[in-house]
């Protein structure tokens, strides 16, 4: 299980800092796409950054997984509105048996995300 929290102020921070650069550093075109549509995207960047860093967490436990960086990571939204983590580059290596499980919050002072590792039980 990996956790993770971001204050919104130190994303905004980042944010007013290095613009575009942090964008493109942390997050993938749709994510960048995404948050800049928003009226006030730190919060926004801000749990995608903890998702990122909470799944990162969660992977350690498996082999060769230590070197997955922040494009092989992207946060998108089920048609339901559910968060789920989709998995590119060194992260799409993830064994068929396990899954990520993903839950975000945010208010107006930080930004948190939950992720699980499970292994799928056979039906």
């Amino acid at each position: 299980m990996g956790l993770d929290i971001v204050e919104i102020e130190r994303a905004r921070s980042i944010l007013d800092r290095f613009g575009d650069q942090a964008l493109q550093r942390f997050l993938t075109g749709d994510e960048r796409a995404y948050v800049t549509s928003r009226a006030d995207p730190a919060p926004y960047f801000a749990v995608r950054v903890a998702a990122k860093e909470a799944a990162y967490k969660a992977l350690q436990s498996l082999p060769g997984m230590r070197a997955v960086g922040w494009q092989d990571l992207e946060v998108a939204r089920l048609p339901d509105g559910r968060p789920q983590l989709r998995l590119r580059g060194l992260a799409a290596s993830l064994p068929p048996e396990y899954e990520l499980l993903l839950s975000l919050t945010h208010t107006h002072v930080a930004a948190a995300a939950v992720v699980v590792l499970s292994k799928i039980s056979p039906s």
